[in-house]
């Protein structure tokens, strides 16, 4: 594994962390840029965290969900492009685009399946040491999918960029930022995201009482799919939890709304809220789950709400930082961002579709050659366009070739009136 020093760290190739989406179409870029890219998936195929919700159907269509240069290099093949302005479902994405993209044999013969990377540092050099730094290889170290040492290797690459996504790492729904008291001890009976309620995971819900956490659009995804299922099965019973004092703000996109799929949803939820379809409790701040009677108890301040079977949090992700931890990752404490995208898309600020054009000046870190991209890169925000993430590796395999090509995107507030009026749609984990 020992680097020749007299061969230039340029020779080495540039590690790509995740075959998603984002990953596959940092490898396309890299390939067409003349950099050899190796890329390492922890899950058994490309797109394994897509599969994970292909059920849902996606806000955005498939034009803004296809890499434009991935898809020059698919109908090399004779692959047709999915109809652009059609909404796909996260299985027909994995499908339809990202598996065929994966076979390739210029991507399939550079990726490397249960392979999950679980530290990144620089060759003989740990965080401390700054003496001849950016001069020095990343190492990867490499091991199964589960993460198990035994077998593991150490790969030599030039730049790292890591695209392995936020949904292996949801966020708890305690009121405090951590998991409320006996959470652990129910996962049990608690699903995180999106779950295929009317498919796979049918029998967990039917005639069971559930509760939603969260007041985003995945908690609509799931509200849709419980009212479905209580059609057939009338004795399901669906509470709706969310911390605001109120729900005013259930349909919150523009009339104009480019994506109307996302109005009609918000719409659908609203007629639903109105007609009682729901028991909704608002103020929620889950201090504690308890068991009782084989059942859970919801413990929120002063208040215990009903005894449920399921819960389901849609509650967002968060970015698992620990295999970084040996580099100097530059990081907003609030966002978990890189720090010069932080102000971009602090969700106080913006909302999907408000964020503007960034690239590799705004994902930069004080590790000379680590980029984080995707939705892992915006951490806690949830704000991510898929469309932007294909926009980020374009920008930054460009960098890894000319670093003089970088500029940053307009200060926080400077947002143009086209950035403003784009209204395009998130990922199923945007509330």
């Amino acid at each position: 594994m020992e680097h020749d020093i007299t061969q230039p760290i340029t020779q080495l190739p540039v590690a790509v962390i995740g075959a998603g989406p984002i990953g596959l179409s940092a490898a396309v870029h890299l390939l067409e840029a003349g950099i050899e890219p190796i890329i390492f998936e922890s899950g058994e195929q490309a797109g394994a965290h897509l599969a994970s919700w292909g059920h849902v159907r996606m806000f955005s269509p498939w034009s803004y969900n296809i890499d434009p240069a991935a898809a020059a290099l698919l109908k090399q093949t004779g692959w047709r492009e999915p109809e652009p302005t059609a909404f796909p479902t996260g299985a027909e994405l994995l499908t339809q685009y990202l598996q065929p993209l994966a076979a390739l044999p210029a991507i399939a013969s550079r990726l490397h399946t249960h392979s999950r990377v679980t530290h990144v540092s620089r060759q003989q050099h740990d965080v401390l040491r700054s003496s001849g730094r950016d001069a020095a290889p990343f190492v990867l170290r490499v091991s199964g999918a589960s993460g198990n040492p035994a077998g593991a290797r150490d790969v030599l690459v030039r730049a790292v960029i890591d695209a392995s996504g936020t949904y292996q790492t949801p966020n708890g729904i305690g009121a405090h930022g951590i998991p409320a008291l006996g959470e652990i001890a129910a996962a049990d009976s608690i699903a995180y995201g999106v779950p295929d309620i009317t498919g796979k995971a049918r029998a967990q819900y039917a005639g069971k009482t559930v509760l939603v956490v969260g007041g985003g659009h995945s908690a609509f995804n799931a509200l849709q799919d419980l009212i479905a299922l209580a059609d057939e099965h009338p004795d399901t019973r669906i509470l709706w939890g969310v911390r605001g004092a109120t729900m005013d703000n259930v349909i919150r996109s523009p009339e104009d709304d480019e994506l109307q799929e996302r109005r009609a949803l918000e719409e659908r939820i609203q007629q639903w809220l109105e007609a009682g379809r729901f028991e909704v409790v608002t103020n929620l701040a889950i201090d504690a789950i308890h068991h009782e009677g084989g059942q859970l108890v919801v413990e929120s301040g002063a208040q215990y709400l009903p005894a449920v079977d399921r819960i389901i949090a849609t509650t967002g992700f968060r970015p698992d930082l620990a295999l970084l931890s040996e580099l100097r990752v530059s990081l907003d404490p609030a966002t978990q961002s890189p720090v010069r995208l932080a102000p971009l898309i602090d969700p106080n600020q913006h909302s999907c579709g408000s964020v503007p054009a960034h690239g590799a000046a705004e994902l930069a870190h004080a590790e000379s050659g680590l980029y984080i991209v995707g939705i892992k890169s915006y951490g806690r925000a949830p704000t991510f366009l898929m469309r932007t993430g294909y926009q980020q590796v374009t920008s930054v395999v460009a960098a890894l070739v000319d670093p003089e090509s970088v500029t940053p995107a307009p200060v926080c507030g400077a947002v143009s009136k086209a950035a403003a009026k784009d209204t395009t749609a998130c990922e199923p984990s945007c509330g």
